[in-house]
């Protein structure tokens, strides 16, 4: 089975991973920066902002290494005038002075027009290089990206949510697609409770579940949040065992069904 390679991001053209990190969750310092060892540079400073990823972040441009980094910077603010300022705390915290990309977190419907102003007025400044867009609205992102104004899009994409096969990854193809960025990929961890599993059914790793993810051709990076060390290593098994195969796939599928079918807190 080969492993994961590095990919690129879409039109970004950045070099990125196939496995991301997440900052909300508690991992220490060292789970972070023994992940970018082993390839893992697209880190998300999200919605909780753990001292760990901050310290790794630190750590890493330290060595001289930042220009191999992929920060995220995500903002949810709906108040473009608090928006920059939002966006500068969370660079100072990283004792940076820039970040490759600005996420607009949790949109429904497309931004308000005074939010885009702003964001293209702080990549005008140089904040950031790229623009991103997450939210759970499947089908607004082939909207969005025939307008040409995001370069990357968060997609929620498990084996229970499967939706985006058809409503989102079929209309962002072509040489200057969107760059693809998967999340939820345990379904708030529904998707390793054994209590949720059908009968007899051996209940999944995290890393089936990433592997899930980016063995769909349109997945760019898997996002993970681990809480500790042994979630990380759990998490980098998915670029050694790369990949799942037909079988393994239908398998996820059956219990993404399952999970689906009996939890029904999520669409």
């Amino acid at each position: 089975m080969d492993t994961l390679a590095p990919r690129i991001l879409g039109r970004t053209g950045l070099k990125v991973g196939p496995l991301g990190v997440a900052s909300s969750f508690g991992a220490p310092a060292a789970a972070y920066e023994e992940a970018f060892e082993k390839g893992c540079n697209y880190f998300y400073w999200g919605s909780l902002r753990r001292s760990g990823m901050r310290q790794a972040i630190r750590n890493i441009c330290r060595k001289g290494k930042r220009d191999d980094l992929v920060i995220v910077i995500q903002s949810y603010s709906r108040s473009a005038l608090l928006m920059e300022a939002f966006f500068e705390k969370g660079l100072r915290s990283l004792s940076l002075d820039h970040s490759e990309i600005l996420l607009l977190g949790w949109h429904n419907k497309p931004p308000a027009q005074s939010i885009l102003d702003k964001a293209l007025e702080m990549k005008e400044k140089g904040l950031y290089r790229f623009l991103g867009l997450s939210g759970h609205n499947r089908v607004l992102f082939p909207r969005l990206a025939e307008e040409g104004i995001f370069d990357l899009f968060h997609i929620r994409y498990n084996a229970a949510h499967r939706g985006a096969e058809n409503e989102t990854f079929p209309y962002l193809n072509g040489e200057d697609r969107p760059g693809i960025v998967s999340y939820t990929a345990t379904r708030w961890g529904q998707m390793l409770n054994a209590k949720r599993m059908p009968p007899d059914e051996p209940t999944p790793c995290a890393s089936d579940c990433y592997r899930f993810a980016l063995s769909n051709p349109a997945v760019d990076v898997c996002m993970c949040g681990p809480k500790n060390t042994a979630q990380m290593r759990e998490g980098l098994r998915t670029l050694d065992l790369g990949l799942l195969n037909q079988e393994e796939l239908e398998r996820m599928r059956k219990i993404g069904d399952y999970v689906h079918a009996h939890t029904r807190k999520f669409f």
